[in-house]
C-alpha cells in the first residue's frame, strides 16, 4: 500500500517525454500542405494572408489534436481536469511551433524582395526542410543506424516532394 494519492490510469492523459517530436514532423507536413493548397491555378495569397493562414491553421489543428486526445483517451464520463488539459496542450504544441519557420520564411522572402509566389515557394521549402530535419533528428536521437537514417530521410523527403509536386502541378 502506498502513502501517496492514487491516480486512476484510465483518467489521465499520458504525457509524452521530450523526445517525442511527432507533432513537429506532423506540423511541418501540415504547413507544407497549407502552402501547397494556397492559390492553385490563381495568384498566390499576399504574404500577410499566407502568414496568417499558416499560423491560424497550426493553432486550429493543435486545438483539434488536444480535443481529440482528451476525448479519445477518456474511458469514463469523469470531468476533465485542468492538469489533463495542460498536459495534452503542451504535448501537441509542436504542431503550432512547426508553422513558425515557414511563416517567418514568407516575411524574409518579402524582405529580400521576392514576389508573393517566390515567398510562398520559400515557405514551402522551409516547411519540407523542417520536416526532413525533424525526422533525421529523431532518428539520430533514437540511435538509428546509418541505413535507417537514410531510410527516414528518403521517406520524409518523398513525402515533402509529393507536396511540392502537387503545388507545382496545381499552379501551372
Amino acid at each position: 500500500m502506498s502513502d501517496g494519492p492514487t491516480v486512476d490510469a484510465a483518467r489521465t492523459v499520458p504525457e509524452r517525454g521530450p523526445s517525442d517530436y511527432a507533432g513537429a514532423i506532423y506540423g511541418s507536413l501540415l504547413a507544407a500542405s497549407v502552402v501547397a493548397g494556397t492559390g492553385p491555378g490563381q495568384e498566390p495569397p499576399q504574404p500577410g494572408q499566407l502568414i496568417a493562414l499558416l499560423l491560424a491553421t497550426g493553432v486550429v489543428f493543435w486545438l483539434s489534436h488536444v480535443y481529440a486526445h482528451l476525448v479519445g483517451e477518456r474511458s469514463t464520463g469523469a470531468l476533465l481536469s485542468l492538469r489533463e488539459f495542460r498536459t495534452a496542450a503542451r504535448r501537441d504544441w509542436p504542431i503550432v511551433q512547426a508553422a513558425v519557420p515557414p511563416a517567418a520564411a514568407v516575411g524574409i522572402g518579402v524582405f529580400l524582395g521576392l514576389s508573393d509566389a517566390g515567398a510562398a515557394w520559400l515557405a514551402l521549402g522551409v516547411a519540407v526542410g523542417s520536416q526532413l530535419g525533424w525526422a533525421l533528428y529523431v532518428a539520430a536521437k533514437a540511435g538509428a543506424t546509418s541505413s535507417r537514417m537514410v531510410a527516414a530521410g528518403v521517406i520524409n523527403l518523398v513525402l515533402g516532394l509529393v507536396i511540392v509536386a502537387l503545388k507545382a502541378a496545381l499552379t501551372h
